[in-house]
């Protein structure tokens, strides 16, 4: 959708806002993002810690999971002879 916008663009878009909302506002509004956006960085990063918690977890079931049916099924071979 904006792919087609260019630095030129950018820059009067910049320019007009300016004028519009004033350079002190213009500079709480990029405060804010910068904010905005260093929490967006922590929230993905705990995110990620916890995804590869769960994923650790479910290998690790699914490993228990795995000998525990190996021992049935030798328990059966061994009890069928």
């Amino acid at each position: 959708m904006f792919s087609n916008i260019g630095v030129t663009e950018v820059i009067i878009i910049i320019l007009v806002l300016t004028v519009i909302l004033g350079s002190k506002k213009m500079g709480e509004l990029a405060s804010n993002a910068g904010r905005a956006g260093a929490e967006l960085k922590k929230v993905k990063k705990e995110y990620e810690a916890a995804m590869k918690e769960l994923d650790k977890e479910i290998n690790v079931d699914d490993e228990k999971k795995e000998k525990s049916e190996k021992k049935d099924s030798s328990e059966k071979k061994g009890g069928e002879l």
